[in-house]
């Protein structure tokens, strides 16, 4: 079974997908640490020397060619549901889980981890809740195309696990 976690940045993708493969006994990824683990560096910094297009090329990329097991866990960073046809490729080739969450809910999470996240470096307050709520209604049509969409704040391994048995 190969399940992606999709969903805003700061939704909790990683921090769940690694309790929901502990609890499958499935290896866990996370498409950011990949992308960092194969150019050497971070994705703010390859992000800041290439660009956003050219990173969302290899985004996709390691995301539709990287060498997955048969079972899988994957979180992926917050706009790789949303370019080329990531979103299609991934409902295709496994199970998707929008992991859903308020603006203020998100801006709360990330108000502590903007340096390491490039599209919000430097906004605070009402700034920062104004351009999660922008870049979420942009990005929406595209994470409601997963197969289960969840609570992100109360989201649980086990109901989630449940989901997946009761459709897979």
């Amino acid at each position: 079974m190969k399940i992606f976690l999709i969903g805003f940045m700061g939704a909790g993708k990683t921090t769940f997908g690694k309790r929901l493969a502990k609890k499958l006994d499935f290896p866990f990824f996370d498409l950011d640490h990949l992308i960092e683990d194969i150019t050497g560096g971070s994705v703010a910094d390859y992000f800041a020397k290439n660009g956003e297009a050219q990173f969302r090329d290899f985004e996709k990329e390691v995301l539709q060619k990287h060498d997955f097991p048969e079972n899988f866990v994957l979180s992926t960073g917050g706009g790789a549901p949303c370019f080329h046809d990531n979103m299609e490729w991934m409902n295709k080739a496994g199970k998707t889980i929008y992991l859903q969450l308020s603006p203020k809910a998100i801006a709360g999470r990330l108000e502590n981890a903007k340096e390491e996240r490039p599209l919000i470096k430097g906004l605070k307050g009402d700034e920062l809740v104004q351009f999660i709520e922008q870049r979420l209604a942009a990005r929406e049509d595209f994470y409601k195309q997963a197969h289960f969409i969840v609570d992100g704040l109360s989201v649980n391994p086990d109901a989630v696990i449940e989901l997946l048995t009761r459709q897979w």
